[in-house]
């Protein structure tokens, strides 16, 4: 959610999804779905960042399940370091390329330079835990039509 003209920084949005790493998807899809009794909104492989994802409707916000398919991989080296767990909390922004600036010029310390592609047609860019305390933060801007977000 960008700023009004009498507040021109860009800001955070609301929660859109929690991505919590696992080691066996489909394991986690019968407790998220069929214990849990949640929607599946949507699953899908994001081959860029080796990953599949199965998002669940969590009320407001999502909670997206993420499963290696490379040991090499970002969340592939999370579980295997750390375990599964919550691997970061994600914000819907209007224009992820203006708050991407907004926290640079900030001094945050990013993951990325530039937006990329993430789950569901997003644009998506990562603030590294050590700028947002300890938190791995995503933030993401939905596609202009389409997409899961």
């Amino acid at each position: 959610m960008t700023g009004t003209t009498s507040d021109p920084l860009p800001h955070l949005g609301p929660v859109d999804h929690i991505g919590i790493a696992v080691a066996d998807l489909e394991e986690s899809k019968r407790l998220y779905g069929e214990v849990f009794g949640l929607r599946l909104v949507f699953e899908e492989e994001v081959v860029t960042e080796r990953v599949k994802v199965a998002a669940y409707d969590g009320g407001g916000m999502r909670l997206e399940l993420l499963c290696s398919t490379d040991p090499d991989g970002p969340i592939g080296r999370f579980v295997a370091k750390r375990g599964q767990g919550i691997h970061h909390v994600c914000y819907r922004v209007d224009d992820v390329a203006a708050v991407l600036a907004h926290l640079q010029a900030q001094g945050l310390r990013t993951l990325d330079d530039a937006p990329r592609p993430g789950a569901g047609g997003c644009q998506v860019a990562f603030i590294h835990p050590k700028s947002a305390g300890g938190v791995l933060v995503e933030i993401s801007q939905p596609p202009a039509e389409g997409g899961h977000a």
